[in-house]
């Protein structure tokens, strides 16, 4: 630990290094004895030094290092060594944390008293440095922001009004509730309770003539879960209804509306839909399930397709689109991609129908038809909130395609979804929606295609002899040394899979990133010539040969290969 022998003389100090004068000296000690204020202050308030010089004076004095505090990496979690109280009363920051010592910056390093508590409280030696009273205080505000006092604060608020204040706990509800809308409420929490069982995607509630009919959404098929009583379904979908504050009195139009629901540990963000049927209201649930972990976009992708796909959404402006199907995965995939793009720098606004998971840092719109909040309306307006990334759920109309090209045409990057077949017609259906070949030419960075396929249950799998026709269907998208070094599975059901045969999905992809010669194609709106480079481009790294080579792992089957390849 370096300490100073004895207090060095600041006047003089300066005088010798040619900072001060002997009569500027003399009105400033004048000056000090009548204001009771330091003589490094006077000096400083009278304009005949600066705090820099009079700290770089005493550091060379005492030949220790003055630190520019500006231009010094000053590390938080080091800083924090000492509460903010005591960097105050001390007058002190610590700069490093070295191996046995810490190497501090003190306002005052001739004051030994502070230095030997200071060394107390941290117990360890100090390597000194002399730093400025302002820059301190510029520092110590800096680092000492009260972000977790508030935070604290706002924890405490959050208790007070209630964690679940607008969550549907089914538990509760059925013991609170009187004993005519018992039953129905614990019939809903063991719905629940089931589809959360089978990881279900969606529960169809369907009124028929001599039954109401109760569905799952299992890996994208749906499967009968129960025939009830067609006298239930009145009161049903009326405590529905009250759950997603929806009018219970109207049953001729469609009602759209949410409900977060806990149902044991499990949560759910619901969206319902209602609509009228010949035999009463059909209600759909969407079931987002708020506890399970979204995959990475890199966990999502196959890696050449990943790096491609990175490499666009990074782009500074542009657009990329996710093609496919209802229920092909295109959100999950764009919802993956905001989190790589998602950072503090960042401005990133999205219009979605239906908002499906809500992203901490990202401003999302949810589009209500109802009240003319349409696509091509948000967007206008999205225009005028400075963004620098826009996700826009769907270009559904010409007005949305042309307000999303030419927000990438003035420096926005933009993510959409398109329902086309496949990566090359989503650049020539951009043109059927009346966008100019030039500006598609000069936005589009990159269009991936995508399906979802169900994988064989682990549990059941069994060798299988491919037959003629599946032999046949795979040999277009495979060669004969492949298929016959494949390993070929099909299961026959069991009770981990509800008999269906099928546990799980995975994406199969396709991108296709618009080059110069595809660019140049579709300036010239050249259908022919960008179909054929695009399909040069793609190399045969098609859905169809992405479901291929999975059949050939043994992941999934030729018949579900052939579903979603056609």
């Amino acid at each position: 630990m370096l300490t100073v022998q004895k207090p060095i003389n600041l006047g003089t100090t300066l005088i010798e290094q040619g900072l001060l004068r002997n009569d500027q000296l003399n009105t400033a000690l004048s000056l000090q004895r009548q204001s009771g204020l330091l003589l490094g202050r006077v000096l400083v308030d009278a304009g005949y030094v600066s705090e820099e010089q009079i700290a770089q004076a005493i550091a060379k004095q005492l030949e220790i290092p003055f630190v520019d505090l500006r231009r010094f990496d000053v590390q938080p979690d080091t800083v924090k060594h000492l509460n903010e109280l005591q960097a105050r009363r001390f007058h002190a920051v610590i700069l490093e944390e070295r191996v046995d010592s810490y190497f501090v910056g003190l306002v005052d390093p001739t004051d030994l008293r502070s230095q030997d508590e200071l060394a107390v409280v941290l117990k360890r030696p100090l390597d000194l440095a002399v730093i400025t009273n302002e820059q301190l205080i510029a520092t110590i505000d800096r680092i000492y922001r009260k972000t977790e006092q508030i935070g604290a604060f706002a924890r405490e608020v959050e208790r007070e009004i209630g964690e679940y204040d607008n969550v549907v706990d089914l538990g509760t509800m059925g013991r609170a509730i009187n004993d005519a809308d018992a039953p129905i409420v614990k019939l809903l929490q063991t719905i629940f309770d089931d589809a959360a069982r089978v990881n279900a995607s969606d529960i169809h509630f369907e009124p028929q003539e001599h039954a109401l009919v109760v569905r799952f959404r299992i890996d994208g098929v749906l499967h009968v879960q129960v025939e009830a009583d067609p006298r239930i379904t009145s009161a049903l979908i009326v405590r529905l209804k009250l759950m997603a504050h929806l009018d219970i009195a109207e049953r001729r139009l469609p009602q759209d509306g949410r409900i977060t629901v806990k149902s044991g540990d499990s949560r759910f963000d619901i969206r319902m839909s209602s609509m009228p049927t010949q035999f009463g209201e059909s209600i759909v649930l969407r079931l987002l399930r708020q506890d399970a972990v979204r995959q990475t976009l890199e966990e999502i992708l196959p890696p050449q397709v990943y790096m491609g796909f990175e490499r666009a959404i990074r782009a500074p402006h542009g657009i990329v689109l996710v093609t496919g199907p209802t229920g092909s995965g295109k959100t999950t995939t764009l919802y993956a991609a905001l989190e790589i793009l998602n950072q503090p720098s960042v401005k990133i606004l999205t219009c979605e129908d239906p908002v499906e998971y809500r992203i901490t840092g990202v401003n999302q719109v949810q589009i209500n038809e109802k009240i003319d909040l349409s696509f091509s309306r948000v967007l206008r307006s999205l225009l005028r909130q400075d963004p620098d990334i826009m996700l826009v759920g769907e270009i559904r109309d010409d007005e949305t395609a042309d307000i999303a090209v030419r927000a990438a045409m003035t420096g926005h990057m933009v993510l959409s979804t398109l329902h086309t077949n496949d990566a090359l017609s989503t650049p020539l259906r951009l043109i059927d929606m009346h966008v100019p070949g030039y500006m598609i030419a000069a936005t589009v960075r990159a269009v991936m295609s995508q399906r979802l396929l169900r994988l064989n249950c682990s549990y059941c799998a069994q060798d299988h002899v491919l037959p003629a026709n599946e032999r046949a269907w795979l040999s277009h998208y495979a060669s004969e040394s492949e298929i016959s070094l494949g390993r070929f599975r099909k299961c026959r059901g069991c009770s981990r899979c509800n008999g269906v045969g099928y546990s799980g999905r995975r994406g199969v992809f396709e991108l296709l990133e618009i080059t110069p010669p595809l660019s140049e194609a579709l300036q010239n709106s050249d259908a022919v010539t960008f179909n054929r480079l695009g399909r040069e481009q793609l190399g045969g790294r098609t859905v169809a040969r992405h479901a291929a080579e999975m059949v050939l792992a043994g992941l999934t089957t030729v018949t579900e290969a052939m579903a979603i390849a056609e």
